[in-house]
């Protein structure tokens, strides 16, 4: 396949083809992902504290 062909088809598709969000849907799915990393973030934080109290009671015998 040409390569310049293959430029010009995918710069006409992303141009003539693709739905872009609005604003509003935009803006809802950055919170979204905003408020699932922040939850994901706590969790593994929990985990991690958990796991370091677990380690340090089975070293300190």
């Amino acid at each position: 396949m040409d390569l310049i062909k293959y430029c010009k088809d995918s710069y006409s598709e992303l141009v003539h083809n693709t739905t872009w969000p609005n604003r509003r849907e935009l803006m809802h799915s950055a919170i979204v992902v905003l408020v699932a990393s922040i939850l994901i973030a706590i969790v593994v934080f929990a985990e991690d504290t958990l796991f370091e109290r677990i380690m340090n009671l089975v070293y300190q015998r």
